[in-house]
């Protein structure tokens, strides 16, 4: 039935008034806001917004980890008929100009200091900003700024604002209608200024409710909310499901302690992209490095069990009695102690999404009893477009169409989606709206794939980044770079690849390494490094990243129809790729054309043969002061592979 995001917090405090609706750990301690509690604070909220002249259509940003009293104020707004609009609180001052301007927003509530200042930094840029408020008061007794105030003194309006106006807040709730709109997210703009993602109630809501049914979620789920919230994917199970099954949403002290509160809180539904479950594996493989040999011994017998046996128990598959006998002793040795250690023993469904997974670390989850998945969705689609079902989960596939949801593929291959929770239009700009929206109601994703014979879709990369070699003897072979690197960012030791090799005669490509587990690595073999670069530069560490990329190419030299993106050259960059330099996406994905450009004389230095090049590159430091890196890389020459033939 259609509702709204208020009144399914009505109904939950109605119904449940003192079952606990969101956590906060503040100084080591969980502290819990029920239902009734939420429901008041969104009440008080409300009207002080409501005092301060936030009126229907207007938007308000929030910026800022997550926090119950963001939450609430995404409710409250959402009262008023006013659209929250979340952004990442990594992005630098220059990066909300836009936003703020784009949306012509005068309401910010940010979550602590450092948020404060950007805002009063870019202050002149947005002159229609009048209105700010901060959830967290530490260093900002003394300011003294037009506008400023504290969320506690926003509250204390509101109450001012309910005595005066009798009626107003359950008024409110009943004006806002389903088909508002009822939130906008900023795309994270892998090229260009970032589009607005206009989003109502009832978009967000069926696809949450969907999404539920699927996985047979229920208000005694516990989930951990500690990736950003300007992140629709985030904002979907920590916001709208949770509204919708009425779980309990859990606030991590801080990104320091996420791993702590992980275990602590234990959650039974849990989502995280890629680059989280591979942290998690280079945290436990460091570790069993470490070890002594016997344990070590113990955990390579177990792990091999596993993997032999684990995922086809996960899919309910048979198994003889000694493998379950034995799986049963693993686990009872290492599995559970495992997954114990990863936080993750009462994840009873996991997701993972926004890239694709490797497959060996898909299947070391699941071998171990961890119930992981993949979906497909994005921003424009209310995230919620292909599930995994239990049973049925596949490291190369996305799943199958959820409840809902239609999908067809363009004659070049590109994936169309029909659902109800398509984005209403990208905001203040209808030729991009109409780029991707057909008027038969086709939403065109601009990733390529097709569905097996199973009836699961595959997902190949994006149908812009899919090329073609040109010249040499793989002209005319596909170039898949996505597909390519995902499979080097499978090894612990590569953190991120970026691969080259459209309208050219073979493929190349940059490494980043993993600075946790290359420096562990070096460090056992008394290797002395002063710093990122230098660690990149060693020769055990090239010949390190020699074998990772030769494993690769042996692996895709057995795909008849990628063997021709076998990676010829590669270098290790001097510098870790990051969004402060423009060169990723502030949900880490990396922007190809903008490192080629940056990067092209490494690039060119790669397909002309030399064997070192130099570079000196401008850097953004973490205190914002800009400086210089240079450095002479040394370029790799790997080992290829014949295509395997398969039997006809």
């Amino acid at each position: 039935m259609s509702t709204t995001f208020p009144r399914l917090l009505l109904e939950h405090a109605q119904r449940r008034p003192l079952a606990p609706a969101l956590r906060e750990k503040q100084y080591g301690i969980w502290q819990t806001l029920n239902w009734s509690a939420l429901a008041e604070l969104v009440r008080d909220l409300a009207g002080g917004l409501a005092a301060a002249g936030l009126q229907r259509g207007q938007h308000l940003v929030i910026i800022g980890e997550n926090r119950p009293r963001l939450s609430a104020t995404m409710i409250a707004a959402q009262v008023l008929g006013a659209i929250p609009v979340p952004l990442y609180q990594d992005a630098v001052a220059a990066e909300c100009v836009f936003p703020l301007n784009n949306a012509e927003v005068a309401f910010v509530v940010v979550e602590d200091q450092e948020q404060v200042d950007k805002m009063l930094e870019i202050r002149e840029q947005c002159p229609q900003l009048t209105h700010l408020w901060y959830d967290d008061g530490r260093g900002l007794r003394k300011y003294d700024e037009p506008g400023l105030a504290s969320l506690d003194q926003l509250i204390e309006a509101g109450r001012a604002h309910a005595r005066e106006h009798a009626g107003f807040f359950d008024a409110a709730v009943q004006a806002t209608r389903p088909g508002d709109v009822a939130a906008m997210f900023f795309t994270s703009g892998t090229t260009g200024n970032a589009k607005g993602v206009v989003h109502t109630h009832d978009n967000l809501i069926d696809r949450a409710g969907a999404g539920a049914r699927f996985d047979r979620l229920t208000e005694r789920e516990e989930v951990l909310a500690y990736l950003p919230p300007a992140w629709i994917g985030q904002n979907i199970f920590s916001y709208a499901q949770w509204l919708v099954c009425g779980y309990v949403v859990n606030c991590p002290e801080s990104t320091a302690t996420v791993t702590i509160d992980l275990k602590e809180i234990g959650p039974t539904y849990y989502f995280a992209p890629p680059r989280i479950f591979e942290g998690l594996l280079t945290s436990v493989m460091i570790r069993m490095e470490d070890a002594s040999r016997p344990k070590k011994w113990l955990f390579d017998r177990c792990m091999a069990l596993a993997r032999r046996v684990g995922p086809s128990l996960m899919d309910g598959k048979p198994v003889g009695g000694l493998d379950r006998l034995l799986h049963a002793l693993g686990d009872l040795c290492i599995y559970g102690p495992l997954r114990n250690t990863l936080g993750l023993s009462r994840v009873r469904v996991a997701y993972t999404a926004g890239e694709a997974i490797g497959p060996d670390l898909f299947t070391f989850y699941r071998s171990i009893g961890i119930n992981l998945k993949q979906l497909y969705g994005s921003t424009e689609t209310a995230v919620f477009v292909c599930l995994q079902p239990d049973h049925e989960a596949r490291a190369d596939t996305v799943g199958v169409p959820i409840e809902g949801v239609q999908i067809k593929l363009a004659p070049n291959g590109e994936i169309l989606v029909k659902s109800p929770g398509l984005l209403k239009g990208y905001y203040k700009n209808p030729a991009a709206t109409a780029e991707v929206l057909s008027d038969d109601g086709w939403y065109h994703t601009s990733d390529a794939g097709f569905i097996d014979a199973c009836g699961h879709l595959k997902i190949i990369d994006r149908v812009k980044d899919v090329g073609r070699l040109q010249g040499g003897p793989h002209d005319g072979a596909m170039f898949a770079p996505k597909y390519v690197e995902n499979k080097l960012k499978f090894f612990p030791y590569i953190k991120e690849a970026v691969a080259f090799g459209h309208g050219r005669d073979r493929v190349c490509a940059f490494l980043n390494i993993d600075m946790e587990a290359v420096g562990n690595w070096a460090e056992r073999r008394n290797l002395a490094y002063a710093g990122y670069a230098d660690l990149a530069s060693k020769p055990e560490v090239l010949e390190l990243m020699r074998e990772c990329v030769e494993k690769v190419n042996a692996d895709l030299a057995q795909d008849t129809l990628l063997a021709g993106s076998q990676i010829h050259r590669t270098l290790v960059l001097h510098k870790e790729l990051d969004a402060d330099d423009g060169e990723m996406t502030r949900t880490r994905k990396v922007k190809r054309g903008a490192i080629a450009d940056k990067y092209k004389v490494l690039v060119d230095a790669m397909y002309g043969g030399l064997s070192s090049q130099y570079i000196e590159t401008a850097v953004k430091f973490e205190d914002g002061r800009s400086g210089s890196v240079s450095a002479t890389l040394a370029i790799i020459d790997t080992k290829t592979f014949p295509a395997v033939k398969r039997a006809a």
